[in-house]
């Protein structure tokens, strides 16, 4: 099976095989609404040449049921206009598109809900007991399911994905450890499954439009369950037209795993084919693993490859060393407590409505690194002639500097990818030239000083000397300040600290540590980029007149 075939949902044609997996954004409207920023992230994925785009999870009462910030909402028909325009906004360029809906459980945003969260069982979510559900509470919440449901269709989406996964409310009853149970809605495996499956026929008997679950194949918690339990309970559910897998509950690294983390890691967990249509997420980053996983399930679906590239689908198909790669870097795309999505690699994540206008004219862009490689792209893409300076042997900046083994092997696809789109598109690139012209100079603003040689006590945030750590261990016994690892994701920061581990490094909350720089916010990949874009579009506006 190729990416490229056409795939069946039910009675519903797939395009292609690859889907935009369910993503939170943070960018829809404090009401739950839609609006053009959110319209337009998710049409320059439909654009790009995907086959079904799956919403951000999608709450169905304004109760308890709400797991984010501006996430989107279905639990009212005065949403249904608005909703109206993703799909309006998506078809057009033949892509299908499901509403996921879901109710966050135990991990609702108290302050985001007018009543207490409630679970299946009083247990501990990070820090916090929920309210125990009572037989109404289940009965109120099938009825909520059955009213998005209702919203979705006449809405005009396509399907229904319910989301059973990652710790929220269906995964709550699906889990031993959260489901402690002893009525009929647990105490044994038939019973965990009790509520889902209402769930399930429940939304089935609201529409006819296919509809799919959502699943953790296994937890990554101490005690949670393994992937033949997950994969029990995708074969054991009736009535679903597919099981979409992915991982976790509250233990990083669940679905979004870092760079320290194997690629395709569900994948390598899933212990044979599905005997239902299935759906696999998890670090999918190239052709190759892609069709490795269509061997096994029948669609893949992208999440973090559809930030980097929106275009991701269609370049796996036709032209892949010209996709924008994934880092697995956790950085833009995980800082979603209080922010919108972003992407490391991708400045134009959440502002896709801002389009650059044709130009003509000759510029110079002096400087290598990121900075320089993101400004002569954008450049060329403006309709500009661009040549590219750079003072060393090779482009890459500071990318070349790179100690960390797992990160080297992350951020290095991405100086391949800015080698062929420069000279798909174009750029002459000079090497060993130490231009002092006129253009645009993209030299990095800010410089952090190295860590002192000498140095056994220290505490820094900083990327790059988080790898300076590692290779320091190498030779001395070495302690670290946990305020170090504040920039960091749980799932990489919970890996960092164990390969730093391995190293015989030692963390600390506080000491008098003879190197310490911690910053708010860091001059990283991302800022190199915007830095880049900005530079060209500030040359541009002072030099319009000349650029015809």
């Amino acid at each position: 099976m190729r990416s490229d075939q056409i795939g069946h949902i039910g009675n519903l044609e797939i395009k292609n095989r690859i889907a935009m997996a369910p993503m939170i954004s943070n960018i829809a409207n404090p009401d739950g609404t839609t609006n053009e920023t959110h319209l337009r992230y998710l049409e320059e994925r439909a654009k790009g040449g995907v086959g079904l785009i799956i919403t951000e999870y999608t709450y169905v009462n304004d109760r308890n049921s709400r797991g984010s910030r501006n996430e989107l909402g279905a639990f009212s028909s005065t949403q249904i206009p608005k909703l109206r325009r993703i799909p309006e906004s998506i078809h057009k360029y033949g892509s299908k598109v499901f509403m996921q809906l879901v109710h966050a459980g135990g991990k609702a945003l108290q302050e985001e809900n007018r009543q207490k969260p409630k679970a299946p069982s009083p247990v501990d979510y990070m820090g916090r007991i929920p309210v125990e559900m009572s037989e109404s509470d289940i009965e109120e919440v099938i009825n909520d399911f059955e009213k998005s449901t209702s919203i979705a269709s006449n809405a005009r989406f396509d399907g229904i994905e319910i989301h059973g996964a990652h710790g929220y409310l269906i995964h709550e009853f699906i889990s031993p450890t959260l489901n402690l149970r002893q009525d009929r809605y647990g105490g044994s495996f038939e019973k965990r499954l009790v509520v889902p499956q209402m769930i399930i026929d429940a939304v089935k008997g609201k529409s006819d439009i296919p509809v799919g679950i959502r699943l953790s194949l296994y937890e990554d918690d101490p005690n949670g369950f393994d992937p033949s339990y997950g994969l029990k309970v995708a074969e054991s559910l009736q009535g679903v037209d597919y099981v979409h897998f992915s991982a976790g509950n509250f233990n990083p690294p669940g679905s979004s795993a870092s760079f320290y983390t194997q690629e395709a890691h569900i994948l390598a967990r899933l212990p044979r084919r599905p005997r239902v249509t299935s759906m696999i997420v998890g670090s999918f980053l190239n052709a190759g693993s892609i069709e490795k996983a269509l061997e096994v399930c029948d669609f893949v679906s992208i999440a973090r490859g559809m930030l980097a590239d929106p275009a991701f689908a269609s370049k796996i198909i036709t032209s892949p060393t010209l996709l924008r790669p994934c880092i697995r870097c956790n950085q833009g795309c995980r800082d979603l407590s209080y922010g919108e999505v972003r992407c490391t690699v991708n400045p134009s994540v959440g502002y896709e409505n801002n389009h650059s206008d044709r130009y003509s004219g000759e510029i110079a862009i002096i400087g290598g690194g990121i900075q320089g490689l993101e400004a002569a792209l954008f450049a060329a893409k403006s309709g500009l002639s661009v040549t590219l300076y750079e003072a060393g042997e090779e482009v890459g900046g500071q990318l070349n500097k790179i100690i960390d083994d797992y990160k080297k092997k992350a951020f290095l696809p991405l100086l391949s990818y800015y080698k062929s789109a420069l000279t798909k598109i174009g750029v002459d690139v000079v090497l060993n030239s130490r231009y002092n012209g006129k253009g645009i100079y993209c030299l990095p603003p800010i410089t952090y000083p190295d860590i002192p040689e000498d140095a056994d006590l220290v505490e820094s945030n900083i990327y790059a000397h988080h790898d300076a750590f590692l290779s320091m261990a190498t030779t001395r016994k070495l302690k670290v300040g946990t305020k170090s690892l504040t920039s960091l994701d749980r799932a990489r920061k919970s890996a960092y600290m164990q390969i730093a581990a391995s190293r015989g490094i030692e963390f600390v909350e506080a000491a008098d540590f003879s190197f310490s720089l911690i910053v708010k916010e860091q001059y990283d990949i991302l800022q190199a980029m915007i830095t880049g874009r900005t530079k060209v579009s500030m040359y541009i506006s002072e030099k319009r007149s000349d650029l015809l």
